[in-house]
């Protein structure tokens, strides 16, 4: 694969997760080789290398047909091969959204989700656990004509009546409210959904590139308005220069795209096919003259500064590429492209990932510091309490281990409240479950579908949809109240611990729900967006798509639990588990200097031996206090922000 822009912004990229990963490993490591870990810290290290480990980055291509969308991924995806892999002609070629990744677990093909898939309430998410339902190609990688000739399937179509489209979602009947006719067909796409599972260097990196076929497949495949678009990490948003900017384009802009600008950076507009305007009776200036009119008026009509938007020619990248012309390569525009994705798509993708790393590795660390200076503090301790016994009777040895049996009675008795804090602990976590639980969301996903299934009117269908929101997120304001409860009490019992025995001061992390409620807001949105004005003439039709977009709503809406639980379910084991661990240390330290002044009171060890013993535990702590310190150090140099994807080479 050539060096590209992009390409090597992704390597870099690619590096910079994987030295990060190799440091989380070192720690992982010494902490079981030091015998510092227990089973929640395990878990713990091991979601969060999984997470790096299958870490993806998103690219949607979003545009209607016949704007060189397929053609564009040829020319920065596949021009090694020398040839046009993805099928790109005249008129509509990407029939279906197609999804281009790698699995290493699953061998080169394609799977297709046959149209009729559609005529079920069954979301494509769904569809994927089951391969079975999909219809799956080999793809011979080594040839570069059989490549293509597979790919071709997917721009496939079919003949089917109105009756069977309008049950897909794929005909309306016309302004005059004709029902359709079971007698007269129409063309459809034979697939659904596509997934080419493809070794490409990129892919095999975590790229995830998604292929959408126009306005009509966005509005009605609610997966792409409500999970694949929204989760794409950056979106290139495509125009033609031979059309200008269509009332469907504006329509895809303002309803699919800009409306996510607030929470995504990197949205790129594309100018695309600006070799039509490469007349050979100009002159170099006033081609370009007439190429910075086109991107100004599409700015102005986007709402866009003209820096955001880029005049390319697909076709032109692709020939340069195949024919290896670096002068008709850096005409075609495609370079400043690449040079913009990878500058925006990278570093935000960068961001994300190191955000969510640095909370979860800090906070373990800190646990961990807090152990071993917990160990520390007893050794200190014990080593004064023993100092101070040479040259002294065995009646201040007496004296000494009374006072630290006392010590340890009224540890233990501070012990019952610790057990009633874990019981209250307990009940609250289970109350705070309750709000989240997978089958109390289920039981309402349940209770909506029958509620739909009874009332096709507009108003029953809207009240069902309503009332589905409004409890869905009242279970998180629940559960928001329920963490700042757990939290008031945690934070309680850590200063009353420290205060009483002398443990660590430690706060309990913060954990929010408020991007599961933003998540909540931005699904309702759009479901007033593009549904509500369904209600005004609710057809079977609209109905059946409206049914469809619920069950996508739904799956969405499940998943959100379903990661808020895991959130939950870990931030709930980072309270308790410090508490646990200086409570077990304290307990172990107490245990330990008793039995130290017991053995010296009964001239079973000699003082001196047992100084010399506790000297090395403290030199060995000390040890392990550096190396922490180090592995810190390295996996703080590892997420350091300044740290730039060049350096991360």
């Amino acid at each position: 694969m050539s060096d590209t822009h992009l390409s090597k912004h992704f390597k870099q990229y690619t590096h910079w997760r994987e030295n990060l990963l190799l440091n989380i490993n070192r720690y992982h490591t010494w902490l079981s080789d030091e015998e510092i870990s227990d089973w929640q810290i395990d878990v713990r290290l091991q979601h969060l290398k999984e997470r790096l480990s299958e870490d993806k980055l998103n690219l949607a291509f979003v545009a209607e047909f016949s704007r060189g969308k397929s053609e564009l991924i040829n020319a920065i995806f596949f021009a090694d091969y020398k040839r046009r892999l993805l099928p790109s002609t005249a008129g509509r070629t990407t029939m279906c959204p197609t999804e281009l990744l790698y699995d290493p677990d699953r061998p080169p093909s394609i799977q297709l989700l046959p149209i009729t898939t559609r005529s079920t309430s069954t979301t494509i998410a769904e569809y994927k656990r089951y391969p079975d339902e999909w219809v799956t190609l080999p793809l011979d990688t080594d040839s570069a004509e059989a490549m293509s000739e597979a790919l071709g399937k997917v721009s496939e179509t079919e003949q089917a009546s109105q009756v069977d489209a309008a049950q897909y979602g794929l005909y309306f009947p016309d302004e005059s409210g004709a029902p359709p006719h079971p007698d007269e067909w129409v063309e459809i796409p034979r697939w659904r959904h596509a997934v080419i599972n493809f070794p490409h260097p990129l892919l095999k990196q975590g790229l995830v590139i998604l292929d959408t076929p126009g306005l009509n497949a966005i509005g009605t495949e609610p997966e792409l308005t409500l999970n694949l678009l929204p989760n794409a990490h950056a979106i290139i948003f495509m125009l033609a220069a031979d059309t200008g900017v269509t009332k469907s384009d504006i329509d895809i802009w303002r309803n699919h795209i800009s409306t996510m600008q607030n929470t995504h950076r990197g949205h790129l507009v594309v100018l695309n096919k600006i070799d039509g305007l490469w007349d050979e009776l100009k002159t170099t200036e006033e081609i370009a003259a007439e190429i910075d009119k086109q991107v100004s008026s599409t700015a102005s009509m986007l709402g866009l500064q003209a820096d955001q938007i880029y005049p390319v020619s697909a076709q032109k990248a692709l020939l340069a590429k195949i024919s290896d012309d670096d002068e008709l390569l850096i005409k075609s525009g495609l370079p400043q492209l690449e040079a913009a994705l990878s500058e925006q798509l990278i570093p935000s993708k960068l961001d994300i990932v190191r955000d969510n790393t640095a909370s979860e590795i800090n906070d373990l660390i800190s646990n961990t510091h807090e152990l071993l200076n917990a160990r520390m503090k007893g050794v200190n301790e014990q080593l004064a309490e023993l100092t101070g016994l040479r040259g002294k009777n065995e009646e201040v040895v007496q004296h000494m281990m009374t006072k630290i049996e006392e010590e340890k009675s009224k540890f233990e008795r501070g012990l019952q409240q610790f057990y009633a804090l874990r019981s209250v602990f307990s009940n609250q976590s289970s109350q705070l479950f309750s709000h989240l639980g997978m089958e109390h969301i289920k039981q309402e996903v349940r209770q909506t579908r029958v509620a739909m299934e009874k009332s096709k009117f507009s108003t029953g269908l809207q009240h069902a949809m309503n009332s589905f929101f409004s409890e869905a997120k009242q279970n998180f304001v629940q559960a928001s109240e329920a963490i700042a409860e757990i939290t008031l009490m945690m934070t309680a019992m850590y200063t009353k611990f420290q205060q009483e025995h002398g443990l660590t001061e430690t706060t309990p992390p913060l954990y929010s729900t408020f991007k599961y409620t933003k998540e909540m807001k931005r699904l309702e949105q759009t479901y007033n967006q593009h549904f509500n004005t369904l209600y005004n003439l609710l057809t079977q039709e609209q109905y059946t798509l409206t049914t469809k977009f619920f069950e996508t709503m739904a799956s969405r809406v499940i998943t959100l639990y379903e990661v808020a639980n895991r959130e939950a379910d870990s931030w709930l084991k980072a309270v308790m588990s410090p508490m646990e661990t200086q409570v077990r240390e304290h307990q172990m330290q107490l245990r330990r200097r008793l039995e130290s002044v017991k053995r010296i009171h009964q001239a079973t060890d000699t003082l001196e031996d047992r100084i010399a013993e506790l000297q090395e535990i403290k030199n060995n702590i000390n040890k392990q206090i550096s190396e922490l310190t180090l592995i810190k150090n390295e996996i703080e140099q590892a997420l350091r922000p300044e740290m730039s994807l060049a350096q991360a080479a």
